[in-house]
């Protein structure tokens, strides 16, 4: 089993930064990627970025892509989504999640945390 535990969000004001945590207990993770994915009030949860984690390779939603960066820390079995230039659309609720396939697709995770707020105020 692998259980993940979200932490770091917040309120923010629209070109702020915040760190997501997510943190990882259970099983060794040096074959799992560990994705975070996020979900708007009234909107599908949608991929924003993941991260092998034995190679360190990752891959961002294009929404995203130069303002948030992901990455870990093998020793705190922790991975790390900063988060810049926020914009008021980034108001989500951000889970992260474990799976054996680095890949964009939910279904495909086995594993997810709670999630936590980040909300990106005007």
């Amino acid at each position: 089993q692998v259980q993940l535990v979200e932490s770091g969000g917040g309120l923010v004001q629209a070109g702020g930064s915040l760190r997501l945590s997510c943190a990882a207990s259970g099983r060794t993770f040096s074959s799992y990627a560990v994705g975070w994915f996020r979900q708007a009030p009234g909107k599908e949860r949608e991929f924003v970025s993941v991260i092998n984690w034995n190679e360190g390779s990752t891959y961002y939603a294009d929404s995203v892509k130069g303002r948030f960066t992901i990455s870990r820390d093998n020793a705190k079995k922790t991975v790390y989504l900063q988060m810049n230039s926020l914009k008021p659309e980034d108001t989500a609720d951000y889970y992260c999640a474990a799976g054996l396939v680095f890949s964009r697709i939910a279904v495909e995770y086995a594993y997810w945390g709670r999630g936590t707020q980040v909300t990106v105020s005007s």
